[in-house]
C-alpha cells in the first residue's frame, strides 16, 4: 500500500483510508470488527470515524460508530498500528442530543467533544482531529447560494484552533484537520496558524468523486501548495457510481433505502454520466468502483482516498483499488465525460 504524508505531520498513510460510518447502522459490531481485520491485513492502518456515526444520525446510534473501533482496540491490542482520525460536530441544531444541541466550536464544546470521543474510542489520543463543518453558513452537502445572515453562531476559526490547542497540549490530540471546508475557511485557518502559532491544519476532508470535482477549483491548489491534502470522502458518489441505483432502484439495505434525507448524488444528469463512466470501465475491462476509487487516489493533491462497504466482498474489490494506476485512455474518457456533464452532483 502506498503511503503518503499527512500534510506536515511527520505522519504517513496509506493512499486508502478506512471510512466507518455504516458500523452501528448498516452494520454489526462483529462486522465492524472482521472490515477492521481485512482493511490491517491488506495495508489499510488509516481509520476515520466521527462523533454523529453511525449515518443516518440518531439519538440512539450517536456515537455507536467510535465505540464498535473501541471494543476493536481492546480486543485486539494493536492501537499503536492505526492512524486515527474523527471528527466533532458543528453548531448542534440538527442534534438536539449532542451538547444539548449547542455544539458551537468553542472550548468548552471541543474539549467536552474529545473527551466523549476518547471514551468511546477507548484511546488517550486522537491521531487526526477535525472540525466536521464549520461554524458558519458554507454551501456544503449539495446545498447552493451564499448569505452570512445564515449563519447561526459565528465562531472565527481562530477561536477554534486556540481551543483545539489546549487538548494538544493535554496530549489528548496530536495534529488537526478540517471537513466539508472552503477556500476562504482553510485559508483563514492557515492564517490563524501563521499569524498566531496556532495549531497547523494538516487535511481537509471533502466530498470528491468522478460525480462532484469541485475540490479542483478552489482548493486543490491550495491543498498542493500549501500541504494541506484532500482526505477524499464519497469517491464512489454514494455508491451511486457502481450503478446499482440506476432506473431509480433503492436495493434493500443500502444507504438510501434507510436514509430519508435524500442523497445529494439523485440528480438529473447524474444517472447519464454514471452510465457513462460504467461503459468506459466495461470497454477496458476494469470493475467500476475500482476505477472510480483509483480516479480519486490518483489526484496529486490527495492525501487518502476514504471507502466504506456494507459487506466484506464489497470492502475486498475497494480496496483492491489500491493496486490499479488508470491507463491514459482511461483518463481521457473520464474527461470527456466530464467536459460533457459538468459536476452533475456539487
Amino acid at each position: 500500500m502506498e503511503l503518503r504524508p499527512l500534510g506536515t505531520t511527520g505522519l504517513t498513510v496509506p493512499s486508502i483510508c478506512l471510512g466507518t460510518m455504516t458500523w452501528g447502522r448498516q452494520n454489526t459490531e462483529a462486522e465492524g470488527h472482521a472490515q477492521m481485520d481485512l482493511a490491517v491485513d491488506r495495508g489499510v492502518t488509516f481509520f476515520d470515524t466521527a462523533e454523529m456515526y453511525a449515518v443516518p444520525p440518531t439519538a440512539e446510534t450517536y456515537g455507536r460508530t467510535e465505540e464498535i473501533i473501541g471494543t476493536w482496540f481492546k480486543a485486539r491490542g494493536n492501537r499503536d498500528r492505526i492512524v486515527l482520525a474523527t471528527k466533532m460536530i458543528g453548531p448542534g441544531s440538527r442534534f438536539p442530543y449532542v451538547r444539548g444541541g449547542t455544539s458551537r466550536l468553542d472550548a468548552a464544546s471541543v474539549a467536552a467533544a474529545v473527551d466523549g470521543s476518547l471514551r468511546r474510542l477507548q484511546t488517550d489520543y486522537i491521531d487526526l482531529y477535525q472540525t466536521h463543518w464549520p461554524n458558519r453558513h458554507v454551501n456544503i452537502f449539495g446545498t447552493r447560494g451564499f448569505s452570512p445572515a445564515l449563519d447561526e453562531d459565528l465562531v472565527d476559526p481562530a477561536e477554534t484552533l486556540a481551543a483545539l490547542e489546549e487538548q494538544v497540549k493535554a496530549g489528548k490530540i496530536r495534529h488537526v484537520g478540517v471537513s466539508n471546508e472552503t477556500p476562504w475557511g482553510v485559508m483563514r485557518h492557515l492564517g490563524a496558524h501563521a499569524d498566531r502559532g496556532l495549531p497547523r491544519i494538516h487535511s481537509i476532508q471533502n466530498a470528491y468523486n468522478l460525480l462532484n470535482r469541485e475540490f479542483e477549483d478552489g482548493l486543490a491548489e491550495i491543498a498542493i501548495r500549501e500541504r494541506v491534502g484532500l482526505l477524499a470522502y464519497s469517491p464512489l458518489a454514494g455508491g451511486t457510481l457502481t450503478g446499482k441505483y440506476l432506473g431509480g432502484a433503492i436495493p434493500p439495505g443500502s444507504r438510501r433505502s434507510i436514509d430519508g434525507r435524500g442523497s445529494r448524488y439523485d440528480k438529473p444528469n447524474a444517472e447519464a454520466a454514471t452510465r457513462r463512466y460504467l461503459a468506459i470501465a466495461k470497454e477496458h475491462g476494469l470493475d467500476p468502483a475500482q476505477m472510480a476509487i483509483a480516479f480519486v487516489a490518483g489526484r496529486p493533491f490527495v492525501t487518502s482516498a476514504i471507502i466504506g462497504a456494507t459487506g466484506i466482498a464489497q470492502l475486498e474489490t475497494n480496496l483492491g483499488a489500491h493496486d490499479l494506476t488508470l491507463p491514459d485512455e482511461v483518463l481521457a474518457a473520464i474527461e470527456a465525460v466530464q467536459a460533457d456533464i459538468p459536476n452533475p452532483c456539487p
